[in-house]
């Protein structure tokens, strides 16, 4: 029987200096990645001065006194930078029967927008959201009653075209599914002419309430106006210190390793 063999313990290996190529190529790799943190931060920071100077200028628009809505002539200049949420008003004729109903989610809950054409005097045309309905009420003849007749004047807030669909689903016409408010592909499908590129969301108008059980101030008069929800993200602050303190800590990295390679090669 042989005994078994001694094992050698080698001394522990001490650390040595990284090559200078090898040192090189690290510089390299902390610089891109500091200037790449630092300029996503910078950018950020300007995003949040423009999102504050955003919603201070929507802001203004939303509760300024309403002015006459965007004529034909300004139509090619309409822009949401520009134009969207400014207080607006419109007179004309509501023409009920080619209203379309647009899928919603309100603080009221689940329904539908109601979009309804509006002739001008000059034959234009522009589509009114006029508020909002619940599934029980997606039947014109169950609200038939609050429809305005003769020649309106309506106030609201004036909104971009939302081409496509939404709620990750597509419009289609064909089967009357619509799922954002695409006032080009309303108008085709509704055989209107002459239609401002922008729709209105109407102001809220006098509602009466009900007393329902589990909703105690139902409102009796629909569709329900005055529900656009004017929010802006901003978390602009927060991403901007979080590339900030990854820049920081890159920069931190090199330093420590830096310092290291300085070590080992004084006591070398």
């Amino acid at each position: 029987m042989t005994s078994p063999r001694p094992v050698k313990h080698s001394p522990d290996r001490k650390p040595v200096p990284r090559s200078p190529a090898t040192l090189a190529v690290l510089a390299l790799l902390a610089v891109l990645a500091f200037a790449g943190l630092f300029s996503l931060g910078t950018w950020q920071v300007e995003r949040r001065a423009w999102k504050l100077d955003l919603i201070e200028r929507v802001e203004a628009r939303v509760h300024a006194p309403p002015v006459d809505a965007p004529a034909p002539e300004r139509w090619p200049l309409i822009s949401a930078a520009a134009d969207e949420y400014r207080h607006v008003r419109v007179t004309g004729i509501f023409l009920h029967e080619r209203e379309t109903l647009v899928q919603a989610a309100t603080s009221l809950g689940g329904g539908f927008w109601v979009m309804t054409p509006m002739r001008m005097r000059d034959g234009t045309v522009v589509l009114i959201n006029r508020g909002f309905v619940p599934q029980e009420y997606r039947g014109r003849e169950t609200r038939a009653v609050n429809e305005p007749a003769g020649e309106t004047t309506v106030t609201g807030l004036l909104r971009i075209s939302q081409p496509g669909g939404g709620f990750l689903r597509s419009n289609d016409p064909a089967t009357e599914r619509w799922y954002s408010r695409d006032v080009q592909a309303i108008a085709a499908a509704r055989g209107l002419e002459r239609v401002a590129p922008y729709f209105i969301d109407a102001d809220a108008g006098p509602q009466e309430t009900s007393s329902v059980p589990g909703t105690p101030d139902a409102p009796r008069r629909w569709p329900v106006g005055g529900l656009t929800v004017v929010t802006f993200h901003n978390s602009h602050l927060v991403y901007a210190l979080t590339w900030y303190g990854l820049a920081l800590m890159v920069l931190g990295a090199a330093w420590y390793v830096g310092r290291e390679e300085l070590r080992l090669r004084r006591g070398r």
